[in-house]
């Protein structure tokens, strides 16, 4: 089964690469619908996962100048009380009980049909807030930097899903003047301390399967490589709404499941 595990690794790298998002939207469900893999290991170890492949990411992005340190704090200040108050109630929960399952399934649903929305809407809502810039949300954009961040802490922690595109496109309402590769490297800079303090989280309460860890790692890092390099190739407004109908389907089977 491992060799199974290294190419979905592989495929989800790859489409990372290619599109910038799509590591947790893709791998914790498939996981779970494709492998059975149990929602919470799946969730746990998907976590890891993500901070491996992103605390990469984030060197690249540092060296070169696109990460916004103080957006990163401010998501922070508000993602990692968040993360903690989570993972308090989710240790509190029956692991393997089916109300643990159905809410991570549930929430795990409903994170990928928001992503799905934020990948289709991204542009429209930074137009939108360009031509606003003096609206209440442009005002108060430190504390509602903070609340975002909060509502990532919260959705990363129970799903795994939610740091890529719903981050990126959240920021990009905030700060539509910021250049896109900075808004980028920012949600990949917060992504990192994110996902491995839930996932550190997830370990303690024993929903982390090592083994399964570095099968997908193997095939992931290759993957987004090869991704990235055949991305400038592939015509962003064909592989978005393919990405985004994916979702929609995995979260709306998630939500009936």
């Amino acid at each position: 089964m491992d060799w199974l595990y290294t190419l979905s690794g592989f495929v989800v790298g790859a489409i990372v690469g290619l599109t910038g998002v799509g590591g947790g939207s893709l791998m914790t469900p498939l996981l779970v619908l494709l492998f059975g893999i149990h929602p919470a290991t799946a969730v746990g170890t998907d976590l890891l996962y993500a901070a491996v492949t992103k605390a990469g990411g984030t060197v690249v992005h540092s060296r070169k100048g696109h990460v916004e340190w103080r957006i990163v704090g401010l998501l922070a200040a508000g993602s990692m009380p968040a993360t903690a108050v989570t993972l308090y109630i989710l240790a509190h929960l029956p692991k393997q009980g089916p109300e643990t399952t159905g809410l991570i399934s549930l929430c795990l649903g409903i994170a990928l049909l928001l992503t799905a929305c934020a990948i289709i809407f991204r542009k429209k809502l930074q137009s939108y807030a360009l031509n606003h810039e003096t609206s209440f949300v442009q005002r108060h954009q430190t504390p509602i930097t903070i609340a975002v961040g909060a509502t990532l802490g919260v959705l990363v922690s129970i799903s795994s899903v939610g740091a890529g595109a719903l981050g990126v496109a959240a920021l990009f309402f905030l700060y539509p003047k910021l250049p896109a590769v900075r808004i980028v490297g920012s949600d990949v800079a917060h992504a990192v301390p994110l996902t491995l303090v839930a996932g550190t989280g997830h370990w303690l309460m024993g929903s982390v399967d090592w083994q399964l860890l570095m099968a997908l790692l193997i095939g992931s890092l290759p993957g987004i490589w090869v991704g990235s390099h055949i991305s400038a190739k592939v015509p962003d407004k064909i592989l978005r709404p393919i990405l985004a109908t994916m979702l929609v389907l995995i979260g709306a089977k998630l939500i009936a499941h």
